[in-house]
């Protein structure tokens, strides 16, 4: 009787930590467009990591994009979105070239629409 309500117990306890870890997987939603706004001018930027590449202040690594000489921090995609950033045409080992939609706000950029042109890797590592 003690050793089947045991395993109810420890099965009880394995359903309760496994809900507990798939309930927590944080699910990403890219909040920038496929589609560019037509009634909005698209810009063609250079873009990488701006700690590795762009020598922007802070930890980590986190994507920019560099308008008229200037690295901006971008806000509505983000580093991880693009492939990976360490491999060798990655955001943190060589500058590429997007397509992009969005403002300026406090100094950052805050993207509707995002696209990487192909071939536009230049290593700079």
């Amino acid at each position: 009787m003690k050793i089947k309500f045991i395993k109810h117990l420890l099965i009880v306890c394995m359903l309760n930590v496994f809900t507990t870890a798939v309930s927590a997987q944080q699910s990403h939603t890219e909040t920038t467009s496929n589609k560019p706004n037509p009634d909005k001018k698209i810009i063609v930027v250079e873009t990488a990591c701006g700690q590795c590449l762009f020598g922007l202040p802070g930890k980590g690594c986190n994507l920019a994009v560099r308008i008229d000489s200037i690295a901006y921090f971008v806000d509505g995609t983000d580093i991880d979105s693009h492939g990976d950033a360490h491999a060798k045409d990655g955001f943190c080992e060589a500058i590429r070239t997007a397509e992009i939609q969005g403002e300026l706000v406090d100094n950052r950029f805050k993207v509707s629409y995002f696209r990487l042109l192909k071939n536009s890797g230049k290593n700079e590592k």
